[in-house]
């Protein structure tokens, strides 16, 4: 086991990032998991935290194998993983059914997460999106492409734990990556923590509620 839980893996991951706090960074967290691992981030950083809401489109047969990813918004974005479509051979209608699905799970957790808390302004500044680890690398490409079309200076992705080879496919999407721990021989995210559980709302909201709301606008 690489981390004793999520905040000890966010620790251990402010301290590869110290660099970036003289940039005043906005850190986003992928939830539910990548909550507590921002949250000691943005901590460390003194930054702003809020929230990718994004979610995985799982193989019916198979939810945590992940043949793509959805993020909200006006115009919710979606990413394929064609080699996992084609090899589980999901029709366009089933690819559809659960895409809908996971953004009404998108819609309740804004709701709920979120309400009417402000959005800082990600145009221009330094921008590190954080999760608990990755796996396919789905669901952090939809949510890096979304913050990407935000205009930041400097996207940053920041993980615990990652395959090797997803990792390199993802180098492309930002200006920047931090990863403890990459193994080609990866399995899931799950075997680097001695203590995994499921994050839920509760513990979301709480967390957020430590972190002061973030302004509109960018600093100097």
């Amino acid at each position: 086991m690489s981390f004793t839980d999520r905040s000890d893996a966010g620790r251990r991951l402010a301290r590869a990032l110290l660099a970036y706090k003289a940039d005043r960074p906005v850190v986003l967290a992928l939830p539910r998991g990548g909550v507590p691992v921002a949250a000691e981030v943005a901590r460390a950083l003194d930054a702003p935290m809020d929230l990718v809401l994004v979610r995985k489109i799982g193989v019916p047969f198979e939810p945590e194998l992940a043949m793509g990813a959805v993020v909200d918004g006006p115009a919710p974005l979606t990413v394929r993983n064609a080699d996992v479509i084609a090899l589980s051979g999901v029709s366009e209608a089933a690819f559809a059914e659960v895409r809908e699905r996971e953004l009404a799970e998108i819609e309740r957790r804004r709701a709920r997460y979120l309400g009417g808390r402000a959005h800082p302004e990600l145009a221009g500044r330094t921008i590190i999106v954080v999760d608990d680890g990755i796996a396919t690398g789905a669901t952090t490409r939809v949510a890096l492409k979304a913050v990407r079309a935000q205009h930041p200076a400097r996207l940053v992705l920041a993980v615990p734990v990652a395959p090797t080879d997803t990792l390199k496919a993802l180098r492309d999407d930002v200006d920047d990556v931090v990863c403890l721990e990459q193994h080609e021989d990866f399995g899931a995210i799950g075997y680097y923590y001695r203590d995994f559980r499921q994050v839920g709302d509760a513990e979301v909201i709480a967390l957020l509620a430590q972190h002061p709301e973030p302004s509109g606008a960018a600093p100097d």
